[in-house]
């Protein structure tokens, strides 16, 4: 079982297109790919947190786009996620979530922080929203987990770990100075 990290899908959204610049030539192409791009990463038995922005369509679209994708999925809502919290399917709907992954304290919000619980004891940041735009701290255990950062597709934990660990954390507020 692998766990897998995603964000920013916004399945039938047409315009995240020209707004975040996506190489799709209708909504329609741009669905199926990221369909594809998510079933033939993550397995039946895999987990995947899906960090905000599902999907941007009515409950009956969005729930095909759900029963759609493989494995167990929980969703960290995001902005566009009105649709997403009345779907049937996920295994838990949180605003923000603290988890553990193979012993790795994460935490997941849709929005980019610069400081969460546990920062100055090793705990990264998972996050979307911002679409690649925010550049990379090197200096911060947070990182974009978002398609567009991708190839539009999810992240398992092991590229994840081994991008982390290339970063040192440095404190930016009273914690660890």
């Amino acid at each position: 079982m692998t766990t897998w990290f995603t964000a920013d899908l916004h399945f039938s959204h047409a315009n995240i297109i020209k707004y975040a610049n996506r190489p799709f030539s209708s909504v329609e192409e741009m669905d199926r790919i990221l369909i594809d791009n998510f079933n033939n990463k993550v397995s039946q038995e895999d987990t995947t947190y899906i960090v905000g922005d599902f999907c941007f369509s009515d409950v009956t679209r969005g729930q095909n786009y759900l029963n759609r994708l493989n494995g167990v999925k929980y969703l960290i809502e995001g902005n566009h996620d009105k649709t997403a919290v009345k779907l049937e399917g996920w295994a838990g709907i949180s605003k923000l979530a603290e988890i553990r992954v193979d012993g790795q304290s994460i935490t997941l919000c849709h929005y980019a922080m610069r400081v969460w619980n546990k920062s100055h004891f090793g705990a990264w940041h998972l996050y979307g929203h911002s679409h690649g735009s925010l550049p990379d701290d090197k200096n911060s255990l947070s990182f974009d987990v978002g398609v567009d950062c991708h190839n539009y597709a999810p992240i398992n934990m092991r590229d994840i770990r081994s991008i982390m660990n290339k970063k040192t954390w440095k404190p930016i507020d009273h914690h660890g100075v």
